[in-house]
């Protein structure tokens, strides 16, 4: 295994769909990403710690923890309160769980799973790094 380039970025994916986590980190690493996968909550906020990834691709309806609770612990902790995360769910913003998450919790931006294309998540994430200037 070669050293680590210092430019790559690295992005967690929280996700308890298991052909959507492997198809969602599969194109994320042909694109030249340190990627790191979770199942659920609990799993997905053990990795932000470990890994501090630069960015968190967040699923809201899973087993264990879900997204609101994973979002409530992250911006608690020191490194979470200002970890980029970007939600990629079904569920509505319209839902007033939802809004009150995105209000408290400030992601990036709430993107539709099912409505969301693999190319169109590239654009997303890529002018998340652009605005850091990275």
């Amino acid at each position: 295994m070669t050293e680590q380039n210092q430019t790559q970025k690295k992005i967690l994916v929280v996700e308890n769909n298991k052909s959507l986590n492997k198809a969602l980190s599969e194109k994320l690493k042909s694109e030249d990403f340190i990627v790191f996968s979770a199942f659920n909550g609990e799993e997905g906020l053990h990795l932000a710690y470990k890994k501090e990834p630069d960015l968190i691709l967040l699923d809201l309806i899973m087993p264990v923890t879900d997204g609101h609770e994973f979002m409530d612990h992250l911006r608690r902790d020191q490194w979470g309160k200002d970890a980029k995360v970007i939600i990629l769910s079904d569920l509505s913003m319209a839902e007033e769980k939802v809004v009150k998450m995105a209000i408290t919790n400030k992601p990036i931006c709430f993107l539709s799973k099912s409505s969301t294309k693999l190319h169109e998540l590239k654009t997303y994430i890529d002018s998340v790094f652009e605005e850091d200037g990275e």
